[in-house]
């Protein structure tokens, strides 16, 4: 699937001032196939930026990766090669992220992540190039694993993909975690029958379920859960009760906490119009998702307007400054380029037929990652 959106008109200089040079960005995401509503509302989100934005200056160019590294390597391939652009982003996939990015910023290009944030990019493997405008992928898992410890759970069943964001999310939750272990599983990367995952868990005489399976994986695995009449609490991270998945679900996810650093309910302006204004453009809530690509346009918007891109350390420099307004209120860059922020912990509730989260406590303050001091630069 192919999608070209630009913005382009004759680019008038400000009185006074020098023009600027147009940016092209390349957004490689997942818009068909298994998860590919993750990548719609990243698109969606950051689209409804730069409309609002309404720039002259800015080309998008947007490909499908189908959820697959060899085809998101060879349009990056293109992008960097044949359309010369000279920011990318879009990628949801930790696995595509690694197949991907260091090939990119090596070539000199700027990468800006919606979404993945593996372990590697935020330590050794860091570049002056890449910002991560989301989390590191531990990060939502770390928060979940001190709010079990405030819940009194001790002995906790954990189970996520076998991919980077799968292993990231448990070594999280493990990290802040004081319990035991009842179990650790890590399950096929699009899987759909959890019945043997399940069974599992009912022999293993954890008190509760800590879970990371994002997209259609969540869906799957929440509703055959609640029909297996195994009764422990559940905790996971938003990517399994976010907006897009929890009408799906349905009354399987009521009450279940879980964790985000986002949420319609942030009280700030910026939030409050964000919401508001993606609901009226596209006919739905906002999700997650959608609120990381609305920021990631924002921040390179901040960035166009200090610097030109063609001049790499002012670029940087002006990206790393981070000056615009977020939906999630404060927002900074460590030395690694990587989000510190507020984490919270969300109820699920039902809000008259719409199923949705509500913040009902901070989980982590000004929560760095724990790979910053690994990375050199």
């Amino acid at each position: 699937m192919f999608l070209r959106t630009a913005v382009l008109a004759a680019s008038t200089a400000l009185l006074g001032a020098m023009a600027q040079a147009d940016v092209k960005v390349g957004m490689i995401t997942t818009l068909s196939g298994g998860g590919a509503g993750l990548g719609i509302d990243v698109r969606d989100g950051f689209m409804l930026a730069v409309k609002q934005a309404g720039r002259d200056d800015l080309e998008v160019v947007i490909e499908d990766d189908q959820r697959k590294p060899d085809v998101a390597v060879q349009l990056a391939d293109k992008m960097i090669q044949s359309e010369k652009v000279d920011v990318l982003t879009g990628i949801i996939w930790s696995n595509l992220a690694m197949a991907v990015v260091p090939a990119a910023t090596a070539q000199g290009k700027f990468y800006l992540s919606p979404n993945a944030g593996p372990s590697p990019l935020a330590g050794k493997g860091c570049h002056p190039n890449y910002f991560n405008v989301a989390w590191q992928n531990d990060n939502l898992h770390e928060a979940a694993g001190a709010y079990a410890n405030d819940a009194g759970l001790k002995n906790s069943f954990i189970l996520a993909p076998n991919y980077p964001a799968g292993k990231d999310a448990l070594t999280g939750y493990k990290r802040l975690f004081g319990g035991e272990l009842a179990g650790e599983l890590y399950t096929k990367l699009g899987q759909t029958d959890y019945a043997a995952e399940i069974a599992q868990i009912r022999a293993s005489g954890a008190d509760s379920v800590y879970f990371f399976l994002p997209g259609g994986m969540g869906i799957s695995f929440l509703k055959q859960y609640a029909a297996s009449g195994v009764d422990l609490p559940l905790v996971g991270p938003a990517f399994s009760f976010d907006q897009g998945i929890l009408q799906a679900v349905g009354d399987a996810a009521m009450g279940v906490k879980n964790t985000s650093q986002w949420n319609k309910d942030i009280d700030n302006a910026a939030n409050a119009a964000f919401v508001e204004t993606f609901q009226a453009e596209y006919g739905r809530l906002p999700s997650l998702y959608a609120s990381q690509g609305f920021d990631t346009a924002n921040l390179l918007f901040s960035a166009m307007d200090k610097a030109d891109v063609a001049d790499a350390d002012a670029f940087r420099a002006a990206l790393k400054a981070a000056e615009f307004d977020s939906v999630r209120g404060d927002f900074a860059f460590g030395d690694n380029h990587h989000p510190i922020q507020d984490i919270y912990v969300r109820e699920v509730i039902k809000e008259g037929d719409l199923f949705t989260n509500k913040i009902i406590a901070t989980g982590l303050s000004d929560h760095a990652d724990a790979y910053a001091a690994e990375c050199k630069m």
